[in-house]
């Protein structure tokens, strides 16, 4: 399929380069205006939120957009970065994967990149949907605007929205020959190189070209191995093709190539060998970093594949070909033939204990070991295939009573990951705790629309639906020896061994038929003032516990599904000079699927994703620009959200699968409580600070769902004399309140303490943090300094990302705190021509 889609996609632009074509311009295809070209106000931006072109003042749902020269002004260089500036979102790295991010917006999120796990927050490349977040922090080398789409998307955007979207769009091809060429520098050995031309072959054909390469020594030194980690490798490039056969039919397309390696490896400010050297990064892992090694310190060990010889580290390739055809039918009607193909391969070795046991109450700093083959390791081998098609109608009824987009989509993808789990006891024995083929598919048909209908100039009711129809197939294969001589036993990680607790046998197919409607109310107080209100449902698929390493854990979670409700206002005041958007929300999620893990008591990790309970969340979101001078933009964005679990109070002790119900766990743990145990000590693993219940016994606060979220700043651009150069400032500062990172909300604190069930050096309740979940408020500062030359033709910068090299930690995992990068500086050079 992939050559057969890079084949066509060559031959349809050879043939495009030879055919009489016709000059025409499109909404669709026409760049962002900026209003203040034309009245020095604020800049308009065209959004495809509702999958047609629209200024996003006009568009009624809570919508961050950012233009590339934002994007740049701001210092955001991928999608990652974007947490800093969207009200109620929180974006991390993956444990350990420093190319997958995990976004979290308005606290529906997902830390897994295992394929039987699905984001809930959707990422897109031109209309194109990644299922993956293997690697979804996409490096905006070649992007016209990212628009952050907050709350759910069911309805236009389909399955696995319910938090949201993260939209970007790429630059096609421009008119003129053109382009740019940048080059950087920056800390830890840090070297950048971007550059894009447009090549017109015709007038109406052209092609764009451009790509990346950055290289970098990583911010944290291994001192057991003396190598560096946690850099940022890569290089990228992209073909696009932007032609008009006729009058009536156009076509863009492109292929991308992405090669990445990224990790986000657990560090330390201190170094764990040395605690009096706080001067840095630090991790003490014995895994040699690299990629692929014969002498691998696995390839002893019983595991099967190319795994076995895997070195400290992660790496992806991506190959993305987007392919869309306009076709105007009629008056007012555009057909979209939208054709999309991922493919995704991914290796790693990471360590996700440091050379060490878990941290716990009775050894909450674990000593340095330095194994060669760390402390607990995953080795994964994954390839992820993906192909798209959508049929979109875009339209307009009854000389414009009515608006309307619909279309059919279908979708198809398939995984084949390859993995195995190790823990390390001492240098000569480390235990294979899991080695397991998962093969898994999805299959996805969907049919939406929907109609806006202009009741009059200032009212207008919209009314959506979209219908789902999904299947997802699992087979999993234990690769031990003992599970391939003939006989296949009970303690195999086979399909045919998965049986919950209670005997109950683990299906192998999921279904799921869902309608996710949406409903909504515009009026146009006057031009410049949009009031609107919205309810919108969207359901994200269920999945199976993949991550387990044991056959009766290996347990199915079914959807989850949200209704939300919306209320806003999008306002422009002083002749475009102040813009003002507000938006109220509240999100009622049933089913939320809630990722857990523990520590055993030989420091190993269980995982476990279960429906725990449901979700409740309100808030406000606002977002202020203002212009008060030419050159002189400031802005606010803020978010105030209340995130709470809702559980079952009448559910049975136990599930179909012998799972114990949060209400009756919850018990549980405080009938351990009440005999005087200690949460996290001998005999209460399993019931306190577990799943969703605390270490005091109560119901867990929402993971990364900090009350506050905030950022402001803005530029200035200094006309420097008559030479045409300018001088532009730009400052941008972030805030997020406090925040728990883990499904229990259990973190180590320092201070002895006593129970029934034993002393122990640390406590769950209060002192200094040690390591777990708690992330105190933390602010975050990013700054730039550009000259720019006349008419812009060339640019010199200087910017700090984190510029006082602030800690925070917005993941953990199994007791373990996975700090935010530091301080890092930028000098770039660019040309434009």
């Amino acid at each position: 399929m992939k050559r057969l889609l890079l084949v066509a996609t060559t031959a349809l632009s050879a043939s495009l380069s030879i055919a009489p074509l016709n000059a025409q311009t499109t909404d669709s295809a026409a760049p962002a205006t900026s209003a203040e070209e034309t009245s020095g106000g604020i800049e308009d931006i065209v959004v495809t939120a509702q999958r047609r072109s629209e200024s996003l003042q006009n568009v009624p749902i809570a919508v961050s957009a950012f233009t590339a020269d934002q994007l740049r002004n701001q210092g955001v260089s991928n999608t990652l970065e974007l947490g800093r500036f969207v009200p109620n979102l929180v974006s991390m790295n993956n444990t350990g994967i420093g190319t997958a991010n995990a976004f979290y917006l308005r606290g529906l999120g997902n830390t897994e990149t295992i394929p039987t796990f699905d984001p809930p927050v959707g990422t897109y490349v031109d209309d194109i949907y990644l299922s993956r977040q293997n690697a979804n922090n996409i490096n905006l080398f070649d992007v016209e605007r990212v628009e952050v789409l907050r709350g759910p998307q069911g309805t236009l955007f389909g399955r696995n929205t319910t938090g949201g979207a993260v939209n970007v769009i790429l630059k096609e091809p421009g008119n003129e020959f053109g382009g740019f060429a940048e080059l950087g520098y920056g800390r830890f050995d840090k070297k950048v190189a971007r550059g894009s031309v447009d090549i017109p072959l015709a007038d109406t054909f052209a092609i764009k070209v451009s790509g990346y390469w950055q290289n970098d020594d990583g911010y944290v030194k291994n001192v057991t191995t003396g190598q560096r980690l946690n850099d940022d490798d890569g290089w990228g490039a992209r073909l696009g093709i932007r032609g008009e056969l006729s009058p009536s039919i156009r076509w863009n397309g492109s292929y991308a190539h992405i090669i990445a390696n990224g990790e986000n490896i657990l560090n330390f400010q201190c170094n764990p060998a040395d605690p009096t050297d706080c001067k840095g990064r630090f991790a003490t892992t014995g895994i040699p970093s690299g990629k692929s090694s014969e002498d691998s310190p696995f390839s002893t060990l019983p595991i099967t594949g190319r795994k076995k010889n895997f070195l400290l580290g992660n790496y992806t390739t991506t190959d993305l070909v987007t392919s869309n055809f306009e076709f105007d039918v009629a008056d007012h009607t555009t057909v979209s033939l939208i054709t999309g193909y991922v493919s995704q391969d991914q290796t790693y070795a990471l360590d996700f204990y440091d050379g060490r046991s878990g941290p716990s109450l009775a050894n909450p700093i674990p000593p340095v070991r330095g194994y060669e083959r760390g402390g607990f390791a995953i080795l994964t081998d994954g390839q992820h295939e993906q192909f798209s098609q959508e049929v979109k109608v875009n339209g307009r009824l009854a000389d414009g009573l009515i608006d309307y987009v619909a279309g059919a989509f279908y979708l198809v993808e398939n995984n084949r990951t390859d993995f195995a789990d190790t823990f390390t006891l001492s240098p000569t024995t480390t235990l294979v705790l899991a080695d397991r083929l998962l093969r898994n598919k999805t299959e996805a048909l969907a049919g939406y629309a929907q109609v806006d209908v202009n009741v009059t100039e200032q009212l207008k009711l919209t009314a959506g639906i979209r219908y789902t129809d999904e299947t997802k197939t699992l087979d999993v294969h234990d690769n031990r020896a003992s599970c391939n001589d003939g006989t296949l036993e009970a303690t195999c990680l086979d399909t045919s061994n998965l049986v919950g607790p209670s005997g109950l046998a683990v299906p192998d197919k999921l279904k799921a038929k869902l309608w996710t409607p949406r409903f909504a109310v515009n009026y146009k107080v006057t031009d410049d003032v949009l009031l609107f209100t919205s309810a919108t449902r969207g359901f994200k698929s269920g999945g199976w516990n993949a991550r387990a390493t044991a056959a009766n854990a290996f347990l199915p979670f079914g959807p989850e599904k949200v209704w939300s409700y919306e209320a806003g206002i999008k306002s422009d005041w002083f002749d475009n000079r102040v813009r003002a958007n507000l938006t109220f929300f509240y999100a009622d999620v049933s089913d939320l699927q809630t990722p857990s893990a523990l520590v055993n008591p030989n420091g190993s990790a269980t995982f476990i994703t279960r429906n725990f309970a449901d979700f409740t969340n309100k808030g406000i979101e606002a977002e202020l620009t203002v212009v008060p001078v030419d050159g002189l933009h400031l802005y606010v964005n803020a978010g105030y959200q209340d995130a709470k679990y809702k559980i079952d109070r009448d559910a049975p002790d136990f599930d179909e699968y012998g799972i114990q119900s949060v209400a009756a766990q919850q018990r549980a743990c405080q009938a351990l409580l009440a005999a005087g145990n200690i949460p996290g000590g001998t005999g209460t693993t399993a019931a306190c600070g577990a799943g969703i219940v605390t270490p005091e016994g109560e119901i867990a606060d929402p993971t990364r769902t900090p009350n506050w979220t905030v950022a402001f700043g803005g530029s200035y651009e200094l006309e420097l004399g008559s030479s045409g150069m300018s001088l532009v400032p730009s400052i941008n500062a972030s805030y997020r309140s406090s925040q728990e990172t883990n499904a229990a909300n259990y973190t180590i604190y320092s201070g002895g303490i006593t129970g029934t069930n034993g002393t122990y050096p640390s406590n769950p309740y209060d002192g200094d943090i040690i390591t777990g979940s708690f992330s105190p408020a933390a602010w975050f500062v990013n700054a730039n300094l550009a000259l720019n030359g006349a008419d812009k033709k060339w640019q010199f910068s200087v910017s700090c990302t984190n510029c006082f090299n602030e800690t925070a930690a917005n993941t953990s995992l199994v007791n373990t705190r996975y700090i935010d990068p530091p301080m890092t500086w930028m000098a770039r050079a660019r040309y434009n021509f």
